[in-house]
């Protein structure tokens, strides 16, 4: 039965990962910690848990075998690599960093004690994506040459992070607003289908805007586009300012393509003998949640989890896309330096 431990719980996505918790007998949360003892109480109530004065507390309890860590971003460093050296497996949810080097930094430590880590990329997962990485990986598209990849929904309209979540409509303690906050996950699976096909990204430029303003400071929608190594150019968009997000991913090569409307595939592929107009049926198995599969992951099951290498490149790659978006011109992408 896999002890773990939640250090920092302003996240989100705290309710879901709770619920997750609870629905698996075999896990037991030993300690929940956050600066705010007040929320941290709320949380290991609906745990069935017990508080935590301090990280050290936590991080000294032999019992406890493994960290959740759901804290505001910008708590991230100091939690993660505290906990890296403890030598305690972790799931951090995502973005890993407040900017390139300091998810690099954290990167850096994580693999150097070896230790087991998963963040919050769940598209990666879906029986879509699956399937559109095997297709990818087997040529039937020929050579990739455009991808759009989109990631949307209501936040601001709806008023998500007036209240208890308002400090992810802040980028001094979220790192990121809109555009990085849904963009993260569109841009992680962007470099996940594309890793083999299509090299690194080698430059990028993005602009972002602050849409109904209703975040001071923060921006609520943005567009990037992304040149790889091999040419491909991708579009990424993401943002709180829409109503629905009907056309999440499309994908060109020079043998076919594939595009995605709601949670339907179609597929034109010379190779495979297909036209598009009939959706695509023949999906790969989908995975379990990110979150489940670290749970999983606790219990020595072998599954496929998001290196910290791999959390710290995307953090990298988004920072470089705020830059440019400041600038209002293209930039290279350089390796990504700790310092």
């Amino acid at each position: 039965m896999p002890n773990v431990a939640v250090l920092g719980c302003a996240h989100i996505h705290t309710p879901r990962f709770v619920s997750m918790m609870n629905a698996r007998s075999n896990v037991q949360v030993k300690y929940v910690w956050d600066h705010d003892m007040a929320r941290a109480a709320r949380v290991a109530q609906d745990l069935g848990s017990s508080t935590a004065n301090t990280i050290q507390d936590v991080l000294t309890d032999a019992r406890v075998e493994a960290i959740i860590i759901l804290s505001e971003t910008n708590r991230h460093e100091d939690i993660v690599i505290t906990a890296a050296n403890a030598g305690k497996p972790m799931f951090v949810e995502k973005p890993l960093g407040m900017d390139g080097p300091s998810a690099a930094r954290m990167a850096e430590v994580i693999q150097a004690n070896n230790v087991l880590f998963q963040t919050g990329f769940f598209m990666r997962g879906q029986a879509i994506y699956q399937t559109l990485k095997q297709h990818i990986a087997e040529g039937n598209f020929g050579k990739l040459t455009r991808v759009r990849g989109s990631f949307v929904h209501h936040g601001a309209l709806a008023g998500f992070f007036d209240t208890e979540w308002r400090w992810m409509a802040d980028p001094a303690q979220a790192g990121v607003g809109a555009f990085g906050d849904l963009g993260a996950h569109v841009l992680d699976l962007l470099l996940w289908l594309l890793r083999d096909g299509a090299g690194e990204v080698r430059k990028v430029t993005a602009v972002l805007d602050d849409g109904t303003v209703r975040y001071p400071d923060c921006d609520e929608l943005g567009e990037g586009l992304l040149r790889f190594e091999s040419g491909l150019i991708a579009s990424l968009a993401a943002g709180w300012n829409d109503l629905a997000n009907p056309l999440p991913l499309a994908l060109y090569g020079t043998e076919g393509q594939a595009y995605v409307v709601g949670s339907t595939l179609y597929i034109h592929s010379t190779k495979l003998g297909t036209d598009g107009p009939t959706a695509w049926t023949d999906l790969a198995p989908a995975l379990p949640h990110a979150f489940e599969l670290f749970l999983d992951a606790l219990e020595d099951k072998d599954v496929p989890l998001v290196t910290a290498q791999e959390a710290a490149y995307s953090a990298h790659v988004m920072d470089m896309l705020y830059q440019s978006a400041k600038q209002e011109r293209w930039l290279e992408l350089k390796q990504v330096s700790s310092d």
